[in-house]
C-alpha cells in the first residue's frame, strides 16, 4: 500500500488546511493511505483538541499520529514571536518525525511527505528516508512570492526593514513599504528574522510547492513564480494552486447550534458585521474598549468576538488567556446598550457558519488565509484590522 504523510505546524489554521488537503487527495487518489503528524505544543495555538475530536468522529478513515510531547522552556526564548517557537518546536521534533516515518513504512510505502512551510527542518529526515518531500503554502501566492524573493532582499542591504525608507519592489506584488513589513521580519536580528530566512533559502529545494489559493485571486503573483522572477538565483520549482481549500464547518459544533447564528436567524439579511480576529488575535483592554465604542457609535448591527488580553507576564505571554469577563474589558453598561443590535461572543465563533449566514453583510478581519478565503467564498466584503 502506497502511503502520503501531512506534517502541519501545530497552529489550528494550518492544521485544518491541512485535513482539508487530506481530503482533496482522497478524493482524487482514494486508494492511498495518509496519516497527517500532530504536534502537541508547550504554548497557545488555538483549541484544536475540539476540532480532532470533530473530526475523527465525523471521518473515522482519517488517521491521526500524535508525536511524543517536546519540552521546550517558554521563558528561555527573548523573542517576542510566537513564530520562533514554532521553528523551533519543530526542528526539535525531527527525532519524532524520524522514528514516525520508520513505523509507517514497516507497513506501507511513503511515496510523499507533504510538509507545512514551517516546518523546512523536515526535508533533511525526507532526504535520508528518501522520500520526495513537496511544501504545502497556506497562504497567499503574494505572500510566496515575497518569502521566494526574501534571501535577495536580505542580500542587497546590512539594515533592518524598519530602519529602509524604501518601498521593496517584489516581483507580482505592490511596491511595499519596508517598514510596513511584518513585525516579526522588521529586526534583522531578531530570531523570527533568521527562521523566516532559513525557511525562505530553503523553499526552492522542496520537489513541489502546493499553494492554497487559485489564479484568478492573484493572477500576477501566480505568474512571477513560475516565470522564475522570485528565485533570482536558482531554479523555481512547479508550484501548484489547488485552493480554495476551507473547512466544510456548518452550523452544529456538536454541541447544537451555537446561540450567535440563532441570534443572526432574527437579524435583517446582510446588515450585519461581524469581527472576529482568530484564534490568536488578541487586543489590549483599551483597544477592546475602543472597539467597542466604535462600534456603539457606529448604530450598526454586529456580532463580535472578545478574547482575553494578552498576559503582561513574559512567562505566560504564549499561554492561553483566561476566558473573558466581558463586563471588565468592555465599557461600563455597553452589552445593556447595544443588546437590541448587536451580540458579544466570548473566545469562539463558528467563522464558517457565520461567514455564510445571509445575514452578515462584512467582516473585519485579522488577514489570516484561512479567513480571507472563507470570506471570499462566501461573498463577504472585508475590512482589515492589522
Amino acid at each position: 500500500m502506497e502511503s502520503v504523510v501531512l506534517y502541519p505546524s501545530p497552529g489550528m489554521g494550518h492544521l485544518i488546511s491541512m485535513v482539508e488537503l487530506r481530503k482533496l487527495i482522497l478524493k482524487h487518489h482514494p486508494s492511498f493511505s495518509i496519516t497527517i503528524l500532530i504536534v502537541t505544543p508547550p504554548y497557545n495555538t488555538g483549541s484544536t483538541a475540539p476540532y480532532l475530536s470533530r473530526v475523527s468522529s465525523t471521518f473515522p478513515s482519517i488517521s491521526f499520529l500524535h508525536l511524543p510531547t517536546i519540552s521546550l522552556p517558554l521563558d528561555s526564548f527573548h523573542s517576542l514571536h510566537l513564530e520562533t517557537l514554532v521553528f523551533e518546536l519543530l526542528r526539535l521534533n525531527n527525532s519524532n518525525l524520524h522514528q514516525a516515518l520508520l513505523s509507517i513504512s514497516d507497513h506501507s510505502t511513503v511515496c510523499a511527505l507533504i510538509i507545512d512551510f514551517f516546518c523546512m527542518a523536515a526535508l533533511s529526515i525526507a532526504a535520508q528516508h528518501n522520500i520526495p518531500s513537496y511544501y504545502y503554502f497556506t497562504s497567499s501566492a503574494a505572500c510566496l512570492a515575497f518569502f521566494l524573493y526574501f534571501p535577495f532582499i536580505h542580500n542587497q542591504t546590512t539594515k533592518s526593514f524598519k530602519d529602509l525608507n524604501i518601498h521593496l519592489q517584489i516581483p507580482g506584488i505592490q511596491p511595499v513599504l519596508a517598514s510596513n513589513m511584518p513585525k516579526l521580519m522588521l529586526e534583522r536580528e531578531d530570531k523570527a528574522y533568521e527562521f523566516f530566512l532559513d525557511k525562505s533559502v530553503h523553499l526552492p529545494r522542496s520537489a513541489v510547492i502546493i499553494i492554497n489559493t487559485f489564479e484568478a485571486l492573484k493572477p500576477r503573483a501566480v505568474k512571477a513564480i513560475p516565470d522564475g522572477l522570485c528565485v533570482v538565483d536558482g531554479l523555481t520549482q512547479p508550484i501548484f494552486c489547488i485552493g480554495p481549500i476551507i473547512t466544510a464547518e456548518g452550523r452544529s459544533s456538536g454541541g447544537g447550534v451555537p446561540e450567535c447564528l440563532t441570534w443572526l436567524d432574527l437579524q435583517p439579511k446582510r446588515r450585519v458585521l461581524f469581527l472576529c480576529f482568530g484564534g490568536l488575535g488578541l487586543f489590549s483592554e483599551e483597544q477592546l474598549k475602543e472597539m467597542a465604542i466604535g462600534l456603539e457609535r457606529s448604530g450598526k448591527r454586529f456580532l463580535c468576538v472578545v478574547r482575553s488580553p494578552p498576559s503582561d507576564d513574559p512567562s505566560r505571554r504564549f499561554l492561553p488567556p483566561a476566558d473573558p469577563d466581558l463586563n471588565s474589558l468592555l465599557p461600563d453598561g455597553f452589552l445593556d446598550r447595544t443588546k437590541e443590535r448587536g451580540f458579544v461572543v466570548k473566545t469562539w465563533a463558528p467563522q464558517v457558519a457565520v461567514l455564510n449566514h445571509n445575514s452578515v453583510g462584512g467582516f473585519v478581519i485579522h488577514c489570516r488565509w484561512n479567513s480571507v478565503l472563507e470570506a471570499v467564498c462566501a461573498g463577504v466584503p472585508m475590512g482589515a484590522k492589522v
